[in-house]
């Protein structure tokens, strides 16, 4: 399910014609050996491919606006390997719609102490050059990354993974269709927002369906097909001994294929890469989606629970920017208010992907005691431990606001036998106490994505190809500084 186009990245380099037509040869040699060797790293996802030596305002401005028409190219690197007069730009850079890295490397590593002189200072210029182009980028305010480095570091490596990673999400976040089951849950704030402006903002479509649309498909599955993906559960998962026979709990089960097959047929056939369900609209459906959610996330489809779209999109979006890896749909439950071992327990009734699982699902069927329909289907685990993200993109009146929150998972230690629910415990950066009221004071939602896979820096890469605002709460957080900043920032962004 989770496929994405074979995109390529462009990279042009910048100089001028008055180093003559021999330096300029060697400009060219230089970044075609550049762009060798970043293809030649296995860290790199994508394939970077050579667009020119750029010397002329025309030119730059042509290769800009070839990269806006080719749906492969996911981005342009710029690199300064000479000064390039930063004026010739300005057409270019404005006309540009892909994300922008400045490569702000050299070709050579070492000064070459013994040989170096005037001929070599006025060749490898890349220290002035990017002074030069560094301006212009912020003078034009123009949404940029600045990775710093010898192009042949591993670190270096790393961080254009990094980056190339998010700028392929944001490509195909433009495909992102939501499919909403039902409306939001009535009275409920935080699942609403504006859907003209995240098409506009963010290229997400999103479109609703009575409940009906997907139960007319349900009676449609034939009962053979229900049988076979029985089958696949069996071997897949753990089950309890009434699954095998017979009876209540297989038909639950059962029950939860059918809704499967109908759900993924129903967004394959219209293309949907997201959807939303909400448990007070399910007339004609004899459970909540549960083990159908699951599993259609586990093939990295997006969801939202009550009607939330936002997450619904922002999950698939996150799935994209981690192959996904380690990456669900999460709600904030409950908290562990002991000060050696502050966390905080999270969970949905039903609907958390088995992508983070540490241990192997078990599926089960319990009552919900919500929604008031028969006892569905789901599959219960513990999550994986290590470092993460939890993310919330929030509707501020006309703008987004994107809150992300390190968190340090930590598998449970704890059996709860009488909660039939996966879940994951974590504890927020740099403190519960800390990480909840900056949370609270930002207007995060209850409704999470969380990823031990993305990384706050590929989430604020995005917020800033976005344009939207980003709040970050890590190990750096101070309170008062962070109230101070918000408002601030609505100062910025409520304009």
């Amino acid at each position: 399910m989770l496929k994405v186009k074979p995109y390529k990245f462009w990279f042009v380099t910048g100089s001028q014609h008055l180093y003559g037509e021999d330096a300029l040869l060697q400009v060219e040699q230089n970044s075609k050996s550049i762009v060798e060797g970043l293809n030649g790293s296995a860290d790199l996802p994508y394939e970077i491919v050579f667009k020119g030596v750029l010397t002329t305002s025309d030119s730059i401005e042509k290769v800009m606006k070839e990269a806006n028409l080719e749906e492969n190219c996911a981005g342009i690197i710029a690199w300064m390997h000479t000064f390039s007069p930063a004026k010739m730009w300005i057409a270019g850079l404005l006309s540009l719609k892909k994300p922008l890295l400045h490569f702000a490397t050299q070709f050579n590593r070492d000064i070459p102490w013994d040989t170096i002189d005037m001929d070599f200072m006025n060749l490898n210029q890349s220290a002035h050059g990017d002074r030069e182009f560094g301006f212009i980028a912020a003078r034009l305010r123009i949404p940029h990354k600045i990775i710093f480095g010898h192009w042949q570091n591993h670190e270096v490596h790393q961080q254009l993974s990094s980056w190339m990673k998010t700028a392929v999400a944001v490509a195909e976040g433009h495909n992102i269709r939501i499919a909403r089951f039902g409306d939001n849950m009535r009275s409920v704030a935080v699942t609403e927002g504006d859907k003209v402006e995240a098409q506009k903002k963010f290229g997400w479509s999103v479109d609703y369906y009575g409940i009906g649309d997907l139960v007319k498909v349900m009676k449609e599955i034939p009962d053979d097909q229900v049988d076979r993906l029985f089958e696949e559960y069996q071997s897949l998962y753990d089950m309890e001994p009434e699954a095998y026979e017979k009876g209540p709990v297989q038909d639950a089960i059962k029950e939860q294929a059918r809704i499967e097959l109908a759900l993924r047929a129903f967004l394959e056939q219209n293309q949907y890469t997201a959807f939303c369900t909400n448990f007070e609209d399910l007339h004609g459906m004899k459970q909540l989606p549960g083990l159908a959610v699951q599993r259609l996330m586990a093939d990295g489809f997006g969801f939202g629970a009550e009607g939330d779209w936002k997450t619904a999109a922002l999950l698939r979006f996150v799935k994209i920017l981690t192959d996904n890896q380690d990456t669900t749909f999460m709600e904030d439950y409950t908290y562990h208010l002991d000060l050696n071992n502050e966390l905080i327990l999270g969970s949905h009734m039903l609907e958390i992907c088995p992508t983070i699982a540490a241990t192997k699902p078990k599926l089960i069927v319990r009552p919900l005691s919500i929604g008031g329909k028969e006892d569905p289907a789901r599959l219960v685990f513990d999550g994986k431990a290590g470092k993460g993200i939890v993310t919330s993109l929030i509707e501020m009146g006309g703008r987004y606001r994107l809150i992300i929150n390190e968190i340090i998972a930590k598998q449970s230690e704890k059996e709860t036998p009488n909660l039939p629910v996966a879940k994951v415990l974590w504890k927020p950066e740099p403190s519960l106490t800390k990480a909840v009221e900056a949370w609270i004071y930002a207007g995060g939602a209850h409704h999470t994505v969380l990823s031990l896979a993305a990384t706050k820096e590929q989430l604020y890469d995005f917020a800033d190809m976005m344009n939207i605002e980003c709040i970050i709460i890590d190990n750096q957080l101070d309170l008062l500084k962070f109230r101070n900043e918000l408002k601030l920032s609505g100062m910025i962004w409520d304009k």
